[in-house]
Parts: structure tokens; sequence; C-alpha cells
């Protein structure tokens, strides 16, 4: 009897993915130490019963990926921890080509910072504080600027998260500072909003010298609720889909 029966084709994956994935997973697990340097490609090759070329198209996907690496000036492959860069990269890039709204993107701050701010408040080192007075001096004659506010305030929330002490929070958040922050520098071209941010950043900077966990959590989170605010009033769209910095 006749049927009428369709297959989806069988799909095999290329082997330099397996031997990249095989190798991946000794790297995470601790079993190839970061630091440690890895096998030449030839002994890999007979490691992973695979062709030499596999290897380079293995290593090549776990270069890309920053979980090794290669010395300046030299050939030898080391395992390294991906650099918080690449990882961000990488996470904008996602965030962009998946249309995350500019409010999805608002709501994710709105949770992180306060916390991180409280965190800040009890971990910040004197240095730490001294570089965020700097930031804010900074601020404070730049009001009128756009894009250099704008860039200050990223880098004022960035000195924050790491004055937290947390790097998970650290890791975390930078894709999501890189794409939220510079999409405000259109707030400030439509308001005059400098004066209003470096007032919101001088209250979180003393909550945090105060050691008031507390107090630097609240002011972080009405910074973050005026954000929104700013948007709104400079009749711009929320539901927009955010766009990478150039």
């Amino acid at each position: 009897m006749a049927t009428n029966l369709s297959f989806d084709p069988i799909r095999t994956e290329p082997a330099y993915r397996i031997a990249a994935r095989a190798l991946r997973e000794k790297i995470v697990s601790g079993e190839i130490a970061v630091g440690s340097s890895l096998p030449s490609e030839m002994a890999m090759a007979e490691l992973l019963s695979v062709n030499r070329s596999t290897v380079r198209e293995a290593i090549r996907a776990l270069e890309e990926t920053g979980v090794v690496a290669r010395r300046p000036g030299g050939k030898k492959l080391f395992v390294t921890a991906p650099p918080a860069a690449t990882l961000s990269d990488r996470m904008t890039t996602a965030m962009v080509l998946h249309k995350i709204t500019v409010e999805e993107l608002w709501r994710s701050m709105l949770v992180l910072e306060p916390g991180t701010a409280a965190l800040a408040a009890q971990f910040a080192s004197d240095d730490q504080l001294a570089t965020l007075d700097a930031n804010l001096a900074a601020t404070e004659t730049q009001v009128n600027d756009a894009a250099a506010i704008a860039a200050l305030d990223l880098a004022f929330h960035d000195l924050i998260a790491e004055a937290s002490g947390n790097r998970a929070i650290q890791l975390a958040r930078q894709p999501l500072g890189a794409l939220f922050y510079p999409a405000f520098e259109q707030i400030f071209q439509h308001l005059n909003a400098g004066s209003r941010m470096a007032a919101a950043h001088r209250s979180i900077v003393d909550a945090l010298k105060a050691r008031d966990p507390a107090t630097a959590e609240d002011w972080m989170r009405k910074h973050i609720i005026d954000f929104r605010r700013g948007w709104e009033l400079a009749g711009l769209d929320l539901s927009a889909p955010v766009t990478a910095a150039p």
C-alpha cells in the first residue's frame, strides 16, 4: 500500500564543532585550567581522532569566543577566561538582532541598578569613590553637551558596578548598559536633563560615601525611573528596538 511519507533531511554536525565542544567541556569542567597551554594541533588530532585541519577549525571557533588565545608574538595556545568586552559584544549583538525594545532594556536596568548601588555602598573602596567623584565633577561641567554627558553617564554606572565588588553583576549588566545608556543620549538632545542627572549622581555618590545601602538603592531607583520619564517627555518611542551605539 502506498503511503505519503515525508522526512526532513538528516543533517550531521560538522566535526570541528564536535571537537570544539569536546575541548570547551574540558575547559569549563576545569580539567584544562585557565592559563594552561593546549597540546599541539597534531597531539589534539590524535586525542580526538580527527584530522589536524578539523582541530584547526575547532581552535579558531574557540578563539572567536575568547576561550583560548595566543600570547602576543607567540604561536602556543593558552586557555583564557573570555574578556568581558568579548562577552558584551556578543550579547549586545544578540539583543539588537532579537529587536529587544527600549522598555525591555529599561525594565532590566530597573531591576539591576538599584541593587548594584546598594552593594557599592557596602563595598566601594576609597579609590573607587574618588574615581566616582572625578566622574561627577566632569559631569557637572558637561551638562549641556549631550554626547559627553551620555558617555560620562555610561562610565558612572560602570563604576558603580565595579564598586559593587560583584563580578557576576558586572558581566551581566555590561551588555545591557552598553545599549541602555547611549540610547538616552537622545533624551539629552531633546531636553535640558543634564543638571537633573548630575544631581541624581551626586545623591548616589553621597549615599555611597555615607555607607548607606538603602539610600543608595532608593536614589538609583529614582534615577532609572527618571530615565523613562525623560524618554516620554522627549516624545520618544519606548517600544522601539534598541540600536547599537556607534
